[in-house]
């Protein structure tokens, strides 16, 4: 990476980081503390409190990103981190649940994740971009596993209304770090044309990718409506469960170092995608396995989540990459803005969907559709193709280049 492209990343990546530590602060206790509230002995309110951030984010996503797309990524990135800053501090203020509900809902309006991964594509060179976009994946990674440890502490100590103000400081924190550290954007031929939603939807490597993100993570929080029960029954109590996710997540950040960079650079990307499917696919089935077993095994389990982190984090980098890499840079906000809905409605489906599975079919039902939807989404992908690398100068005078045209990789 060129010294701006490292700046770039690192500095977009600590604007998502900031944000999702603030979610991430607050979803390990929400429910319990929820209940204290006027309202709070509903859970049907206490779901949709929780929820509706989910709903809004997918909603306003494609008009995020579009906006970018028009107005520049900078003043969207800044309403949006506004927006989402504001939700915090009405939901830090909320003297009941019906007000809770409103902050989380205006929360979830500053969609700026279209908009901030654009940013990094326009910002970074093809041959970079996957190493960009880990980077970003990673610090959310690490941001959920630093959630878990500090979660229950923090509550103790500021309760669920001090979680929320600082979760509204650490947005205010990222419009800092968008105004004094994100490098400017590239400028803008006067005639070039914009964002179209209707040439997105057209493409069909897009909407591969769509469906992919869409799967991904409707099966990881589907997976989490069953896996602390599991790990509880390996006899690990639930205020250790960091224990097992903290280790199991920074070893595959070492793994994925070793294996998707240096086999991308050698014309690999394709068979890395189609593996890291393939691997949590073959995690589903460990998962049915392990219920099988007389009492759940705590080193299989966690051997089994470690898996799961390996696979995910390569699609996490790979996927908005590849997403952002596919679509033509006049419509790079309109293209990832679909992507971060599908992503969205993955999130809410899951959730909603595996806890009713769970509740009908068991643990076994949940991974047993898991399984399914995962090798579904093996056989749609096969067929892709990687993009070729287009040569760009990262946060220069010129724009990166408006189309990328795929080529067979090696397999």
């Amino acid at each position: 990476m060129t010294a701006m492209e490292r700046r770039a990343s690192a500095s977009l990546a600590s604007i998502f980081a900031l944000r999702m530590l603030g979610l991430f602060l607050v979803l390990p206790v929400f429910a319990l503390e929820a209940a204290r509230y006027p309202g709070g002995d509903d859970p049907a309110r206490v779901g949709l409190a929780m929820g509706i951030y989910g709903l809004t984010q997918g909603l306003l996503q494609i008009p995020f990103g579009i906006a970018s797309d028009w107005w520049g990524r900078k003043p969207v990135m800044l309403a949006g981190l506004l927006m989402f800053a504001l939700g915090s501090f009405v939901a830090a203020w909320a003297p009941d649940l019906s007000w809770l509900v409103i902050g989380r809902a205006l929360q979830g309006a500053g969609a700026i994740s279209a908009a901030v991964t654009a940013m990094l594509a326009d910002l970074t060179r093809d041959e970079v971009r996957t190493k960009a976009m880990a980077l970003v994946g990673s610090s959310i990674a690490l941001m959920f596993a630093l959630a878990l440890v500090l979660a229950p502490l923090l509550a103790g100590y500021i309760g669920l209304h001090g979680l929320f103000a600082l979760t509204g400081s650490l947005a205010l924190a990222g419009m800092a770090a968008v105004l004094w550290w994100v490098p400017p954007e590239p400028l803008q031929h006067a005639d070039r044309p914009r964002g179209s939603l209707l040439e997105v939807l057209r493409d069909k490597a897009l909407l591969r990718l769509d469906v992919g993100v869409f799967v991904l993570h409707a099966v990881q929080l589907a997976m989490w409506v069953a896996i602390p029960a599991l790990l509880v029954a390996a006899g690990l109590d639930k205020a250790l469960h960091w224990q097992i996710y903290l280790p199991a997540v920074l070893a595959s950040f070492v793994v994925m170092g070793l294996t998707l960079f240096p086999l991308e650079k050698r014309g690999y990307l394709r068979a890395v995608f189609l593996g890291a499917v393939g691997l949590i696919f073959l995690v589903q089935l460990g998962l049915l396995w392990s219920l099988k077993l007389a009492s759940p095994n705590l080193g299989l389990l966690g051997a089994l989540l470690f898996l799961f982190f390996c696979g995910f984090n390569v699609l996490e980098a790979t996927q908005p990459s590849l997403a952002s890499r596919l679509a033509p840079a006049h419509a790079r906000g309109a293209a990832l803005g679909v992507y971060n809905t599908l992503q969205s409605l993955g999130f809410f489906a899951g959730g909603a969907v595996g806890g009713w599975i769970t509740k009908s079919q068991g643990a076994q039902g949940l991974f047993l559709v898991c399984g399914a939807l995962m090798l579904l989404w093996l056989l749609v992908a096969w067929s892709m193709k990687a993009p070729s690398r287009q040569a760009g100068l990262a946060a220069s005078s010129r724009p990166v280049a408006d189309a990328m045209t795929a080529q067979p990789v090696k397999l």
